[in-house]
């Protein structure tokens, strides 16, 4: 393992430098204007692994973004570790708010990170991340110390939805076959307190319209006595969460795991410190479901959030309607026993239910995803925190994630093997917002934990 670790202290500077190169490509698979450069960037993925050392590496088209895979198979007696990321990245917008263009990756110093991050669309969020795993492995071929076989998968298409990986999974079974996965795409609490992701939350998403006149009206004319519906919209919006932070959708609670006292003690070991929280996204206080921690509610509890609403006019200057429509997007969190399907259903129909009668509701589900939870009484679990506390030289403590990467779940039904969610980056790394970063002292941690979960693990 020193071999190894010497190997990476060696190249560090040039591990930084190659990331930039693949930070440089806006792979933004959102927006098709960015087609070339997501088809750009797998390229250029594959051939990082097969500088890496990996054997059979392969640029699998789907019916969307194709999905780069790669392996080395030492002995088929041993392990398998099959290791996940995505390589496209969110769409960088609003430009203006970012201190240097968002394709532009460099490095600043921050009161959380002393040592440089590295601030760039998908620094954290995954290119770093991944790019940790194939440098991790090419450190342990470079020095001959793989202890098991591994495989790669990456794809381009996380970002909207992973629509084509499903299938892809499905079809080659026997290709992808594993013991295990390893995924970095979560974080740690802190620095100072390194942690598992040893849970995620589940979610439903859904669009909802509000419709009241047959076209937008003159408000003079008819304002006082039509329903206008962004004020229809905001109401019912608004009663879907009462004072106590209680979703009021009827049976919404049905089947939400109760977590034992015990494991919410264990949980809230975790320093959780209200201020720091508080400071970090520029709040005077905080909300949420009453008898929770923050980081219960951000973890074990299902949540309702209004993502956007819509409605009228919104141009420049003034336009005196009152709006045919209105619009806005609204994602539940869910926890175990939880499923995208039921909670979409309640929501329909709780939703129509609370409809003034004098106007028509349309409700749209998009994507959603099942939680994910990894016991922390397995090897999988076990070789993460014994490889996370040699290289930070810290206890490792479980911590619950509050995002979704609905693919677990889809993996260990298809695959038959359990996810071991071994992020390096921090909440505060602006993942999906202007200035996205990642520390360069989680960058080069994480690549230093890869191999000791490998060797771990085989052992």
């Amino acid at each position: 393992m020193q071999e190894t670790l010497n190997y990476i202290n060696e190249n560090k500077q040039r591990f930084v430098d190659e990331l930039f190169e693949l930070l440089r490509i806006p792979s933004i698979s959102a927006d098709p204007a960015y087609k070339d450069d997501v088809l750009k960037c797998a390229d250029v993925v594959a051939e990082h692994l097969k500088n890496a050392g990996s054997d059979n590496v392969e640029v699998c088209q789907t019916k969307g973004y194709p999905i780069v895979f790669g392996e080395k198979i030492l002995d088929k007696n041993l392990p398998t570790v099959l290791v996940y990321g995505h390589y496209d990245v969110q769409p960088a917008d609003p430009l203006e708010l970012w201190k240097k263009p968002p394709f532009e990756p460099y490095i600043e110093k921050t009161e959380l990170h002393p040592e440089g991050a590295i601030f760039a669309r998908g620094s954290a969020d995954d290119k770093g991340q991944f790019f940790m795993h194939l440098k991790a492995f090419e450190a342990m071929m470079k020095t001959h110390t793989l202890p098991c076989n591994v495989k790669f998968i990456l794809e381009g298409e996380e970002e909207v939805g992973s629509v084509s990986l499903g299938d892809f999974v499905n079809e080659n079974k026997e290709k992808l076959s594993c013991d295990c996965i390893l995924i970095s795409d979560t974080h740690i609490y802190s620095n100072e307190q390194p942690t598992v992701t040893t849970g995620l939350r589940g979610l439903s998403y859904v669009e909802v319209e509000v419709e009241g006149p047959n076209r937008d009206l003159h408000s003079g004319l008819y304002g006082g006595a039509v329903p206008n519906p962004i004020h229809v919209l905001s109401r019912m919006i608004a009663n879907l969460i009462d004072e106590d932070g209680h979703i009021t959708i009827d049976g919404f609670y049905d089947n939400v795991e109760t977590v034992s006292n015990e494991d919410r003690a264990e949980m809230n070991k975790l320093k959780d410190n209200p201020e720091e929280f508080k400071k970090s996204i520029g709040l005077n206080g905080v909300e949420g479901e009453k008898g929770y921690t923050t980081l219960e509610r951000t973890s074990i509890r299902p949540t309702l959030d209004c993502n956007g609403i819509w409605g009228g006019y919104t141009g420049e200057g003034a336009k005196t309607v009152i709006p045919s429509k209105a619009f806005a997007k609204i994602s539940m969190r869910l926890v175990p026993y939880q499923t995208p399907e039921e909670i979409t259903e309640k929501f329909t129909k709780y939703f129509e239910k609370i409809a003034p009668e004098n106007v028509k509701v349309k409700i749209t589900p998009h994507h959603g995803g099942m939680p994910y939870v990894l016991p922390t009484d397995t090897k999988e679990f076990l070789a993460a925190k014994q490889a996370m506390e040699s290289a930070f030289g810290k206890e490792v403590l479980p911590y619950r994630g509050g995002g979704s990467i609905p693919i677990t779940a889809m993996f260990e039904q298809v695959l038959g093997a359990k996810s071991v969610l071994m992020g390096f980056g921090l909440d505060s790394d602006a993942i999906h917002s202007p200035n996205e970063h990642y520390g360069l002292f989680n960058f080069y941690k994480g690549i230093e934990s890869i191999p000791q979960f490998f060797e771990n693990y085989s052992k």
